[in-house]
């Protein structure tokens, strides 16, 4: 059974990947950190797409601030090259918005690991014989 996409799931995709390369070969902007490109999401006419970014080292949007007042400043630069290598009736209008999944995401899993530490050591000094061994022994 296959899958089936919508055309602005499609376009979603190949907007992600023609950005990432333009910005990192076209825009030469040295306020500019190292920009990822995480996600696009694009209205269902096609006029205007949110496209999500993290800055490495940046975590958050007031750090990422300056690099995304760069590619909002760059939006029309970007979205010409856009139209000359992809073949759209609409180019969207582009607007850029730091990603901040990544940052919770971590948090999360250093809390998991947090908790799954503090247990682990509460299990052992509550138990006398000390760690069980699950083999067994005859």
């Amino acid at each position: 059974m296959s899958r089936e996409f919508k055309r602005t799931d499609r376009i979603s995709e190949q907007l992600q990947k023609e950005l990432a390369r333009i910005i990192q070969f076209e825009i030469k902007d040295p306020r500019l950190g190292m920009v990822t490109v995480n996600d696009v999401q694009i209205s269902r006419d096609l006029s205007f797409a949110n496209v999500y970014i993290t800055v490495l080292g940046k975590d958050s949007a007031e750090e990422a601030k300056e690099d995304l007042g760069v590619l909002n400043r760059a939006a029309g630069f970007l979205r010409r090259e856009i139209g000359k290598s992809i073949k759209l009736r609409i180019v969207p209008q582009l607007k850029f918005d730091y990603d901040s999944s990544l940052v919770h995401g971590r948090k999360l899993s250093s809390l998991i690991e947090e908790a799954v530490a503090a247990d682990k050591s509460r299990t052992d000094l509550t138990d006398p014989e000390g760690p069980k061994n699950d083999t067994a022994e005859d």
